[in-house]
């Protein structure tokens, strides 16, 4: 009797356990909860954190996530409309706005991630399709309307002028795949925060051609670059090869100026020196003839009355 008893005991126990367990449940900040009865939607749905209760057993809280989700689709190839084939692959930001109609139209994230499967690469291959290349690829105008500035080398006006102009660019072709996207979502309880063009890529058929022909371009503007600079620095070297003869040139004009002043000076001053005493002049300008020209080892033959030895044949020093 007394096992009957306890095991009847420890049976209420654990069904007390599981009643209480399946009538109490919890709700985090970053969670939304829905209740369904026998798989219906019972009330609004809880979005408010902390400790909610529940009729056991019978109903059933179906969680979701109220952040900002992930969608990475799948590269699609795509022809544009200047029929150049590309591989498109696309990603985007999401979040469940209206948990009771996401529950009841896709039941779960990988029934949203279905659906956004085929409304954004429906979107974008409608804008892909409807514009040419650049405008996918290219955001602005930025090289060719540098290359249109007054004062740009005739180098630059040619690569801008052999750019295509773009009318959209990649960004505003993203906002449009946004803004067709999200008209479609909101019945799904769902959306949109972002689409991006994650990656754009030739197919493998014209990939290299293309690449060939970058390389080619490339080529021919560092080319031209150096035949740019190589002509500057020619420039430069000439330029500077003039300013140098010029500056030699005043040097020497200045240099002979100065000398010819100098000379002109010291002839002045030789002139008044002279002109105060004659004699004494000639008498000091005999001894530096003879101080230059007779040495120890030189040996004179002169006639007696020889101006040289004006000095030598007499004692006297000139009168002053």
């Amino acid at each position: 009797m007394k096992k009957i008893l306890s095991l009847i005991t420890a049976l209420v126990i654990v069904v007390g356990l599981l009643v209480i367990s399946g009538a109490v449940y919890t709700v985090d900040e970053t969670q939304q909860v829905v209740i369904t009865q026998f798989g219906e939607p019972i009330g609004k749905p809880i979005a408010k954190a902390g400790l909610h209760f529940k009729t056991p057993f019978i109903r059933q809280a179906n969680y979701f996530d109220k952040r900002i989700l992930e969608w990475d689709g799948n590269s699609n190839q795509i022809p544009t409309k200047d029929k150049k084939y590309i591989w498109v692959d696309t990603t985007a930001r999401w979040k469940i706005v209206d948990a009771l109609k996401f529950l009841q139209s896709v039941n779960s994230e990988t029934g949203a991630h279905a659906r956004l499967d085929d409304i954004i690469d429906s979107a974008t291959r409608d804008f892909v399709t409807s514009h040419d290349l650049v405008e996918a690829v290219r955001d602005t105008n930025r090289i060719i309307d540098e290359g249109s500035l007054k004062g740009k080398d005739e180098f630059t006006d040619q690569i801008a002028g052999e750019l295509e102009k773009i009318e959209l660019g990649r960004d505003i072709l993203t906002r449009g795949i946004l803004r067709e996207a999200s008209k479609i979502v909101p019945q799904y309880g769902i959306e949109l925060v972002d689409v991006r063009i994650k990656r754009i890529n030739y197919v493998s058929e014209v990939q290299q051609k293309v690449f060939d022909r970058m390389i080619s371009e490339r080529k021919r503007a560092a080319e031209q670059y150096r035949s740019e600079g190589q002509g500057k620095k020619a420039e430069i070297e000439g330029q500077m090869g003039k300013e140098l003869k010029q500056i030699r040139s005043e040097a020497y004009r200045v240099a002979e100026e100065i000398k010819g002043k100098s000379d002109a000076e010291a002839t002045d001053i030789y002139a008044d020196a002279y002109n105060r005493d004659p004699e004494f002049y000639a008498f000091l300008k005999t001894l530096d003839t003879y101080k230059n020209t007779v040495d120890k080892d030189s040996t004179l033959v002169l006639t007696t009355d020889s101006e040289y030895l004006t000095y030598l044949k007499t004692t006297s020093a000139p009168s002053r």
